[in-house]
């Protein structure tokens, strides 16, 4: 009589459980950006407190998203690499009206729940409200926080990165001085189209290759494209020779 075939054992456990013993992710205040999974050890030390993103096991502080460890104090954290935009004071935001109401209006600014603009703060000063330009979706982990989102970019368009992953692209002379929203129809011309179009391009290339956007990011990647056309350069070969000229650039500038 034959034997019977042995089927092959298969061992199925948390990713955690398969790990070393004593494996773990310290949350340290070095300034380093410590990558985590759900399951991993952040630390075993009892005198840091849970916060979002963590759960305790076995005396364990652990990961229950994938993100990045921040500490504040005695308190740990993981910041989600891909999540809704939670909004925080200081914050520069651009949003899509949803719905007009009376006295306000609802407005999509991609976090949890809508946000609320009162018609009495619709005129806001500074030239906030714009007119033509390109509106690109980003993960909002990957706008880099900084003292201003507004910025003048050399080539010859404006940019505004906001901090709920939306990001704007228009023409650098369509700002308003006096604040308020005024319409713009007349014809932009070909050239700050084409610098338009080439710096949205190189948001999407930053974007997908999960590269943080800054202005200096942005104009590097917009520098390296230069030698191929706007068509192209979203192309798999040629986004990856932008992208590693663009890299090689920022790590140069950080020394």
């Amino acid at each position: 009589m034959a034997d019977a075939p042995i089927k092959p054992s298969i061992d199925i456990r948390p990713a955690r459980a398969l790990r070393a013993p004593g494996t773990q992710k310290v949350a340290k205040g070095d300034g380093r950006a410590h990558l985590v999974t759900p399951g991993d050890v952040i630390t075993a030390d009892a005198g840091f407190m849970r916060g979002h993103g963590t759960y305790t096991d076995d005396g364990n502080l652990v990961a229950s998203v994938a993100g990045v460890v921040e500490r504040v104090n005695r308190l740990i954290c993981v910041r989600p690499l891909n999540t809704r935009y939670n909004g925080e004071i200081g914050d520069v935001v651009m949003g899509r009206i949803t719905e007009v109401q009376q006295k306000r209006w609802k407005v999509d600014t991609k976090s949890r729940l809508d946000s609320v603009l009162l018609l009495s703060s619709v005129n806001l000063p500074g030239g906030e409200l714009l007119g033509q330009g390109v509106l690109v979706k980003v993960s909002p982990s990957l706008i880099r926080r900084s003292k201003t989102h507004f910025h003048h970019l050399a080539s010859g368009a404006s940019i505004i990165l906001g901090n709920n992953g939306l990001v704007w692209i228009q023409p650098a002379n369509s700002a308003v001085e006096a604040g308020g929203f005024v319409t713009d129809l007349e014809p932009v011309p070909i050239s700050e189209r084409e610098v338009i179009s080439r710096l949205r391009n190189c948001v999407i290339i930053l974007a997908h290759h999960r590269l943080s956007l800054s202005d200096t990011s942005v104009t590097y990647c917009y520098e390296a494209s230069m030698a191929h056309e706007i068509k192209d350069i979203t192309k798999p070969e040629i986004s990856e020779e932008i992208l590693l000229e663009t890299r090689q650039r920022l790590l140069e500038q950080q020394g």
